[in-house]
């Protein structure tokens, strides 16, 4: 423990400006109560490419840190071997003001489990933010051999995640600490009217979803729903705010369907509480989800969602009071849900209640913050003890340790 009496952290990630994962390191980093730890927010690729088009994304980046008291570490990698651009972080975990390491997906929980065994810190912690859980041996293998038995606990941010580490990667139960992912309320801002931006006229029902344009969120199977409403309600809008790698294959499917006029690329969007305000209906129609934050945005705003029945989205949704699931890439059928609820306004504002009801209750930022304090104070309590300890995470016999857990 530091001299002051807390507990120093790091938390580590490799950017900060693409999705969820990023945005969960980020607030826990800036949430953690100050009096308890002393927290280092370090963002290994810095500054990323996205910043060139959004520059003003670092400034606001270093502003949030230092108004929660965090210290924000920005290493210049350039690429995977460039070890060089570690030194600062070695330096840092050297200094014995660090107690605890948490990385943030793949590459920065590999390099926590390595970084933070190699020099000896007491509590190392590695997040799952969800993936496949298929077609790739190699990161089955990563996960199991180096990241589960070089940290002290691999959290997962859904129960269905934690299921398939288990059964589908061979991590023992004992060490996988389950902590679901909670957000803020962001309400939208006073006066904006993003319907009225777009032109979209009074009345047209308005579709939308928010996410990074990446492959496996399957934005296409949306799109091609888009050309089924349309024939049903000529008048409908379809918004997908986001920006990612597949932003050129979309736009040329909407413009291929024929559908430039209903279907509108919003772009990375900075004001997403004023997008959700202006849609009747949220969708998400991902192959592979954990805990999206958008799907509990969307709750948070009283909407209604229609959701691809996967990953950790069903312990999120129930199917019929928070919206309605559909099968993956099935555009019929993610067309005809959302048909069915733009034809009844009482039942999309009874789903949208419930959602925020269940958001507010069981899915904040308070919460998951409080289990990942609780966790780090576990494992360093525990840190203390000799291998063969009592597990801090699931209540068996942790074999962590300077020398590795199995």
């Amino acid at each position: 423990m530091r001299p002051d009496g807390r507990l120093g952290v790091v938390v580590l990630v490799d950017r900060l400006v693409h999705g969820g994962a990023e945005r969960v390191a980020a607030d826990l980093a800036t949430h953690l109560d100050p009096e308890r730890f002393a927290t280092t927010l370090c963002v290994s690729r810095w500054p990323d490419p996205e910043h060139a088009r959004a520059p003003e994304v670092p400034a606001r980046l270093r502003a949030a840190a230092e108004a929660a008291g965090v210290t924000l570490l920005a290493l210049e990698r350039r690429g995977r071997w460039d070890l060089a651009a570690w030194r600062p972080l070695v330096r840092l975990l050297r200094s014995g003001d660090v107690q605890v390491i948490h990385g943030h997906m793949t590459g920065s929980n590999v390099w926590a489990v390595v970084l933070g065994r190699a020099i000896g810190l007491p509590v190392v912690v590695a997040h799952e933010h969800s993936w496949a859980f298929s077609g790739s041996p190699a990161r089955r293998l990563l996960d199991r051999h180096v990241i589960a038995r070089g940290s002290d606990a691999f959290v997962a941010c859904s129960a269905e995640d934690r299921r398939r580490m288990i059964e589908l990667e061979g991590i023992p139960a004992k060490d996988i600490a389950l902590v679901p992912n909670g957000i803020a309320p962001r309400a939208p801002r006073a006066g904006r009217d993003v319907r009225r931006e777009l032109g979209i006229p009074g009345g047209a029902p308005v579709v939308g979803s928010v996410g990074a344009l990446r492959a496996e969120k399957r934005f296409d199977v949306l799109v091609r729903a888009a050309s089924a409403l349309v024939a049903r309600r000529p008048d409908a809008r379809v918004l997908i705010a986001g920006d990612g790698t597949e932003r050129r294959r979309l736009e040329a499917l909407v413009s291929g369907l024929g559908l430039s006029r209903s279907v509108l690329l919003l772009g990375a969007r900075d004001d997403v509480p004023d997008v959700l305000a202006a849609l009747d209906v949220a969708v998400t129609c991902s192959d592979f989800e954990g805990a999206p934050l958008s799907v509990l945005e969307y709750m948070d705003a009283a909407l209604p969602v229609v959701a691809t029945r996967v990953g950790g989205l069903p312990d999120l949704l129930q199917d019929g009071v928070h919206g309605l699931f559909v099968p993956r890439r099935d555009p019929a059928a993610l067309a005809g849900a959302v048909d069915e609820l733009l034809g009844d306004p009482a039942r999309r504002e009874r789903m949208g209640r419930a959602g925020r009801e269940r958001r507010r209750g069981e899915f904040t930022l308070e919460a998951m913050v409080a289990r990942v304090e609780a966790l780090y104070e576990r494992l360093y309590a525990n840190s203390a003890r000799r291998p063969g300890r009592p597990s801090a995470v699931g209540g068996g016999r942790s074999r962590s340790g300077r020398g590795g857990r199995r």
